[in-house]
């Protein structure tokens, strides 16, 4: 409802409402934007001097570590993370440089070795599977 002595705006509350609901009069109301990174206050996308973000745009290789725990042989991907995670820390910059080499490497190898274990390991049943026709 809407007073006109007032100009407040009260919002009729259920009194068996939980202590949640009666409080939520109480919450000022603001606008969310849909699309992450593109609220801003210069009013569209041409005022504004940013930078996107591009997945490719990681110094540190610390999503291509997760991408190969997760889409590679793990194991390899756990050492790839922390060389990930040393770089990053580190304060020495050619440390830094050797251990985001390493996570790359690493990250890759992973990947990599994973694909590989997909792709032979059919491969290799066909053949033994063809050797063994030839047995009988």
């Amino acid at each position: 409802m809407f007073n006109a002595d007032t100009m407040d705006e009260s919002i009729p509350l259920n009194p068996m409402a939980s202590p949640q609901v009666r409080a939520a009069a109480d919450v000022e109301e603001f606008n969310l934007d849909m699309v992450p990174g593109l609220g801003n206050n210069d009013g569209g996308f041409g005022g504004g001097r940013r930078v996107p973000a591009y997945c490719c745009n990681d110094q540190h290789y610390r999503k291509l570590a997760f991408c190969s725990i997760v889409c590679g042989c793990s194991c390899i991907g756990y050492q790839a993370l922390i060389n990930s995670v040393k770089a990053e820390t580190t304060t020495d910059p050619e440390a830094a440089a050797k251990f985001s080499r390493r996570a790359r490497k690493l990250g890759f190898f992973s990947i990599v070795t994973w694909i590989a274990v997909l792709v032979l390991t059919p491969l290799l049943i066909v053949f033994i599977s063809y050797l063994l026709t030839f047995k009988d």
